[in-house]
């Protein structure tokens, strides 16, 4: 059984040439590449990449910029560091130095002490 809708190969045909004319006539249509509407349109399209591309480069200095401060910090924070560590092991080596000076000054004492008392006894035995 047929469709009554069918169309035939004239019916097809001429519908595809109607819908090459649209086309055709839709491209005819189109701005030509010297239209002042077409020419401001590209030029707003050109100024909004150009802030675009200066806004990306704002950030990349700001990044480079955060990232030495950022670098800065780290070396001072690492001298400081270094300057403590420092000054705590010459403490320290201090100290030590200090302990081994009273050890020696009061092995120094005693041994004086121990002379007089044997220099007394021999006093006496004489």
């Amino acid at each position: 059984m047929r469709h009554p809708n069918e169309n035939g190969f004239a019916d097809r045909r001429k519908a595809s040439d109607e819908a090459k004319k649209k086309l055709l006539s839709k491209f005819a249509a189109a701005p030509k590449a010297d239209d002042p509407a077409l020419a401001a349109k590209l030029a707003e399209r050109q100024a909004i990449a150009d802030a675009r591309e200066a806004r990306r480069a704002e950030r990349e200095r700001q990044k480079a910029e955060e990232h030495a401060r950022q670098l800065a910090e780290a070396a001072a924070l690492t001298a400081a560091a270094e300057a403590e560590a420092k000054a705590a092991a010459e403490a320290h080596e201090n100290e030590a130095k200090d302990r081994i000076a009273r050890v020696i000054a009061d092995e120094a004492e005693r041994k004086a002490e121990r002379d007089r008392r044997y220099a007394a006894r021999k006093a006496r035995q004489r």
